[in-house]
């Protein structure tokens, strides 16, 4: 006699063999690693798909996602497997490099008539992005008048609408000081908006890190930060290859505090802060 344990949801907890197919195609979708231990886990973020397409077990879910017709479910499922954990000016240290020593010959160059480009890799719910358009606009305050333009981009489609939205409850802005929330927000009925100096400066996008890359660059700072630690080694030392390659000569790679990117000789880059990444310049530049 088998007994299948059912956890609230209604889904029984995934065996063995649907665990491995479910890691599989999460590491071949996203590059996301998923342990064996994390049944649970899979269970509590799995359970309201298969309450949402009327299915009775993760057979028949698997069957779904690996099939043709599956290729929408299969992004859901890897958005349902994603932890999105975001707030504004999260790891304050990463916007006071951006403000002090990133930005200020940035300005000068868009100022000039150049170019700038900023990329937020793996935004969540579009804070860290809105944080950096925050800081430019503190310095630059018409910088969208500019050639000067911030990419925000994540593999969940939720989030990234989430981010395009540019709105927010009074919990997700109250780490916002209380002068940029004046300055940088829009408040009606209990939400807060992002004024359209803000909107105008960032673009947000769906986009798997582990696919082909639409977007030309080159970047001149990218902040891809608490995302490579759900990726095995593999991956992410080609992800930090394809990061180098993205940036212009000089260019800054901010990751997450756990985070640790190969410098040179292992790589062009060189630590240059806390967490924080630069390539050498180009020649006759500081």
């Amino acid at each position: 006699m088998t007994t299948t344990f059912h956890h609230a949801g209604g889904a029984s907890l995934p065996d063995g063999a649907q665990m491995a197919a479910i890691a599989r195609i999460a590491h071949a979708e996203a590059g996301i690693v998923i342990a064996p231990g994390k049944t649970s886990m899979v269970q509590s973020r799995l359970a309201k798909r298969l309450r949402a397409l009327d299915l009775p077990d993760y057979d028949s879910y698997l069957a779904l996602v690996e099939s043709e017709a599956g290729q929408e479910e299969r992004r859901r499922m890897i958005s349902a497997l994603t932890t999105n954990v975001s707030h504004f000016f999260r790891e304050m240290h990463h916007f006071d490099t951006l403000r002090h020593e990133v930005l200020p010959p940035l300005l000068a160059r868009a100022k000039a008539g150049g170019r700038v480009r900023l990329w937020s890799a793996g935004c969540s719910n579009g804070q860290e992005a809105w944080s950096m358009a925050m800081t430019v606009l503190d310095l630059m305050p018409d910088a969208a008048d500019h050639d000067l333009r911030i990419l925000a981009t994540d593999i969940d489609p939720l989030v990234v609408e989430k981010g395009r939205s540019a709105t927010y409850d009074a919990q997700m802005v109250s780490g916002v000081e209380a002068p940029l929330r004046k300055r940088f927000f829009e408040a009606a009925s209990g939400q807060y908006r992002l004024i359209a100096a803000a909107r105008a400066l960032v673009s947000f996008h769906e986009l798997n890190l582990h696919a082909p890359w639409p977007m030309r660059g080159p970047f001149d700072a990218i902040f891809c930060r608490n995302v490579v630690i759900y990726f095995d080694a593999e991956a992410q030392d080609r992800l930090w290859q394809r990061f180098g390659e993205a940036l212009a000569p000089g260019g800054w790679l901010f990751v997450g505090h756990s985070e640790r990117v190969p410098v040179a000789p292992l790589s062009r880059f060189t630590t240059a802060g806390i967490t924080t990444y630069r390539l050498p310049p180009a020649a006759g530049h500081r």
